[in-house]
């Protein structure tokens, strides 16, 4: 979800995951995914940047609760030959 402003100066919470596109004309003008349509007072780059932002925040968040690497998860990587040793 990303925050921002309506022509109004009212607040406005949208779902970056609903957005279809941003526009210019000369305000911008998000149409999302229902074809609503919302007329903001950021640009199309802030519009953009705040997704990356969340996004990015999104994909912090999963790597931290998952650990640095496969042996935080549990997971062990083996080479081809200690497999082939502990079969044989």
């Amino acid at each position: 979800m990303i925050l921002l402003t309506r022509l109004n100066n009212q607040p406005l919470t949208v779902n970056s995951d609903l957005i279809k596109y941003v526009e210019e004309s000369p305000d911008t003008l998000i149409t999302l995914l229902n074809g609503e349509k919302l007329l903001v007072r950021e640009s199309p780059a802030e519009v953009r940047q705040r997704v990356v932002e969340f996004r990015r925040s999104l994909l912090q968040a999963n790597i931290l609760l998952a650990g640095s690497g496969p042996a935080e998860l549990g997971l062990q990587h083996e080479s081809l030959e200690e497999s082939e040793e502990q079969r044989g």
